[in-house]
């Protein structure tokens, strides 16, 4: 039985870090582009900003989700 919950326990923190690494893709990607979107448009810049900002927020929320509430 030992074996088995310690296998349970590096499971849990494999799909942490993969939830931090996707959380950490969709941010850099967010990022991208909003800053290609802003280089073709500058008069959008707080549409954009408040768009990329609430995609960031969603994107870290469902990382701590997963982090601190699905992983017992």
């Amino acid at each position: 039985m030992n074996i088995l919950a310690d296998l349970s326990g590096n499971m849990s923190a494999i799909e942490v870090g993969l939830a931090a690494g996707g959380a950490a893709i969709g941010i850099g990607a967010v990022g991208a582009g909003a800053s290609q979107a802003v280089g073709r448009n500058p008069g959008a810049v707080g549409i954009i900003l408040a768009i990329s900002l609430t995609i960031i927020a969603i994107s870290e929320g469902t990382f701590i989700l997963v982090a601190f509430v699905l992983a017992k």
